[in-house]
């Protein structure tokens, strides 16, 4: 009996046979890990270029909103001179009435450097010259425009993480590709020197993605 179930029995695989099998499971884990961190990478790219989208827009809506605050300063301060040119009339002819008249339909911005302008003994030419000068809109242009760079900033930043992102899918491309051929020769050393190799660039793709900023 015990002769029997000897003969029936498949032989007991030698030591080539088991570092074969040995191989062939371990390029499967290779392979199965290396698709899912390739379909990962490819994922955070395509958020990382959304990202870069939206943020594009924003900031040209933000460099259309600074245009369009600074366009109202220019028309206030184009309101300022006409009354200024008013007031300048009404002082070289001796009109006081007028002139007071005038001072008194200052507008805001124009009346703090109108009055530091006076207090200066009028040395500079105008009170347009006074730094204390600032038409309605400058402020928000001038935000506007720092927004607009910031998320213009910000989307280049993006957009480069997007590509870093991609080039990793390049090099675990490289990785599966490796284990893929070392699947296919028939020599013994070969194989394990592609498996291995494949198996190193795979360590180092890791160890890049870990240090990648991630986008859910």
């Amino acid at each position: 009996m015990t002769d029997e179930r000897s003969a029936d029995s498949p032989p007991a695989p030698n030591g080539w046979e088991r570092a074969e099998r040995m191989r062939e499971v371990l390029a499967v884990v290779v392979l199965s890990v290396t698709a899912i961190l390739t379909a990962w990478c490819g994922f955070e790219a395509s958020k990382w270029g959304g990202a870069m989208s939206i943020e594009f827009s924003q900031a040209s809506a933000a460099r259309i909103q600074a245009a369009d605050y600074a366009s109202t300063a220019r028309d206030n301060q184009a309101v300022d001179l006409s009354i200024y040119e008013l007031w300048v009339q009404a002082r070289a002819t001796g009109d006081t009435s007028l002139a007071e008249y005038v001072e008194a339909r200052l507008t805001p911005e124009f009346a703090v450097a109108f009055e530091d302008w006076q207090a200066g003994g009028e040395a500079l030419r105008s009170p347009f010259a006074e730094p204390s000068y600032v038409p309605e809109g400058t402020a928000d242009a001038e935000d506007e425009s720092a927004r607009a760079d910031a998320l213009f900033a910000k989307a280049l930043e993006s957009n480069q993480r997007g590509d870093d992102y991609a080039l990793l899918t390049v090099l675990f491309a490289l990785v599966l590709f490796f284990v893929a051929v070392s699947e296919r020769t028939r020599m013994h050393w070969s194989g394990w020197f592609l498996l291995g190799l494949g198996i190193v660039v795979a360590a180092v793709g890791v160890v890049i993605l870990v240090t990648f900023p991630i986008l859910v």
